[in-house]
Formats: structure tokens, C-alpha cells, sequence
């Protein structure tokens, strides 16, 4: 007979300042001295230059440098909810110090925040990108607090490999790829006005993915392209929440009901996430084919982030 084992409870601990009291003079030196915690959750490589460095007669909590671009970042602290305050010290911050890596550091990403943020990634010049995270403090059964940096918004592309322009060279299927996403912008921003009034647009990339946020750091809607196959898909992808993605799934039937098509629902148990797809095959190398496909995707995109939204809070 297996013996049992007894399995722990865990806990959020909400208040924040239960370890740090103080942002300034207990989180500030905590996080600087355990950047590589912060390293791991954005696939950065910071190194700590200094702490409470001034700019002007301000200060920015800490000011770091990538060793693998040798390029300035600047992390501001939050242990409350975002405000706007702290948004405009973050740009403040950004040109005193002249920083390519902006990364706002909270305990609760408000969704007009969260959108700014996302909209400065979409709107500002290559190689700068800002960064929301949400910090998140976990015990079991009344253990030692352990933390969990939590990415709400990042750059599309900041941690990627290269993104090849078409005609710049690379593979065929990075140039087919980076057309396609080129020629989507190109023909929303013509043609569907009314896609722009709800979602916002990326700089296109060699990715065989476009992501659009759900209004929540746990799950996120992206298009696919696969030149291999020659399909196009769509899919909400949950983060490390199998509950997420049970809960969506007890309303299956609602669900497919209100898209009007059925969904492949991947629970991909022993795997962190989790995923819904919806595909088709499409001649992705062909551009005339192009505006068809967008289409399809657009008008999937609409109704899937409309039968979901309600189960995703």
C-alpha cells in the first residue's frame, strides 16, 4: 500500500511591507543584492551600479547596466498599487540616466497603467523597452516567504534573437514570416480601423507569433504562422495556471457557443502552460492570399477576447 504523503498549503502574503517595511531602505538593498532573481523572470543580465542614484534632485531606486548589451536600466520600486506619479518618475528617470531598459517594479499593475506601458512598447524607437512587474510574496504552511516576480508587460521583442527585416537576409522562413507581420500592420492600419479601436499593434518581428494582451498578466491571445505547415492559428496561451484554464474549460460549451466554431483546448498537463487554439491551413507565402487570412484571424481574435474576457478576470 503507497504511503500518503502530506501535501502543504500555500498562501499569498498580500502586505508587502510584513518584509520590507520600507522601499527605499529594505526592499531597494534586498533587490540589489538578489538581482538575479529579477534576472531569471525577464531573461535579462543585470548588474547593480548603484542604488539611489541621483538625477537631479530626484533618485532613482537602482541604475544597472546589461552586461550583455552594456546598455543603462533603471528599476523603480512600488510596493503599492501603480499611480502615476511613479509612471512619470520612471521617464523622468529613463532620460536623466539615459536607459534603453525601463523596469517598474509593483505589487499591483492597474490596467491604465498596463496599457501606457504597453503602448510605450509599441510606439518607442528599437532597442528601448520598458518593463511592468508585479512582485509576489508565498509561503507553505507558514514557511519563510519565497518571491515571485510576476511580468505583466515586456517588450515584444527585447529578449529575442535578431529580427531580420525582409530582404536583409536570413532564412525564407524568416523573411516569409517578417513580411507577414508587416503586411498585417500595413493592412489594419488601412482596412480595419475598427480592430484598432480594441487591440494595439507591435513592430513586426521574424516570430512566428503576434501577441495581444487579455487584460491579465496570466493569459495572453497570440496569432501563429507556421511556414513549415502552411497554417495560421489563433490561441490564448495561460501562464502557469492549470485553475486558469480549468475554469475556462468548465464553460466550454458557452464558450464555443458565443465564437460560433470549435476550440482545441490543450491542457498540457505537466507543462506550466496551457493552451486554446483555433487553426487552419493558409498559403502564407502568398501576399495576395494575405488580406483573406488577416480577416480570419482578425475576426477570431474579436470574438474569442469576448467570450473569454469574463472567465480570465
Amino acid at each position: 500500500m503507497a504511503v500518503k504523503k502530506k501535501l502543504g498549503s500555500i498562501q499569498q502574503i498580500t502586505d508587502l511591507r510584513e518584509v520590507w517595511a520600507n522601499e527605499a531602505q529594505d526592499f531597494t538593498p534586498w533587490l540589489a543584492e538578489n538581482i538575479e532573481l529579477l534576472n531569471e523572470a525577464t531573461g535579462l543580465s543585470l548588474e547593480v551600479l548603484d542604488t539611489e542614484s541621483p538625477v537631479g534632485s530626484f533618485s532613482v531606486d537602482i541604475l544597472a547596466q546589461d552586461t550583455n548589451t552594456e546598455q543603462k536600466a533603471i528599476i523603480e520600486n512600488q510596493l503599492e498599487d501603480t499611480n502615476h506619479d511613479h509612471l512619470g518618475k520612471l521617464l523622468t528617470y529613463a532620460a536623466g540616466k539615459e536607459a534603453k531598459c525601463m523596469i517598474w517594479i509593483v505589487k499591483n499593475a492597474r490596467e491604465e497603467h498596463r496599457a501606457a506601458i504597453e503602448y510605450l512598447n509599441n510606439n518607442t524607437v528599437d532597442g528601448m523597452g520598458f518593463f511592468l512587474i508585479e512582485i509576489q510574496l508565498w509561503s507553505i504552511d507558514g514557511s519563510a516567504p519565497a518571491v515571485k516576480f510576476n511580468v505583466v508587460e515586456q517588450p515584444n521583442d527585447w529578449t529575442k534573437a535578431a529580427k531580420t527585416p525582409s530582404g536583409s537576409g536570413g532564412g525564407i522562413a524568416t523573411q516569409i514570416k517578417y513580411a507577414y507581420w508587416s503586411d498585417f500592420n500595413d493592412y489594419v492600419t488601412k482596412n480595419r480601423q475598427d480592430f484598432l479601436k480594441k487591440f494595439n499593434l507591435h513592430k513586426p518581428s521574424s516570430d512566428h507569433w503576434y501577441t495581444f494582451a487579455l487584460g491579465t498578466s496570466k493569459a495572453h491571445m497570440n496569432m501563429l504562422v507556421n511556414t513549415k505547415a502552411n497554417k495560421i492559428a489563433i490561441e490564448i496561451l495561460i501562464s502557469e495556471s492549470k485553475e486558469l484554464f480549468d475554469r475556462c474549460f468548465a464553460n466550454k460549451e458557452s464558450i464555443e457557443e458565443q465564437v460560433g466554431f470549435t476550440l482545441d483546448w490543450r491542457r498540457l498537463d505537466g507543462k506550466k502552460s496551457s493552451r486554446i487554439l483555433l487553426e487552419r491551413d493558409a498559403d502564407v507565402a502568398n501576399e495576395e492570399a494575405r488580406p483573406e487570412q488577416f480577416d480570419w484571424m482578425i475576426d477570431r481574435i474579436v470574438r474569442m477576447k469576448k467570450a473569454f474576457s469574463p472567465y480570465l478576470k
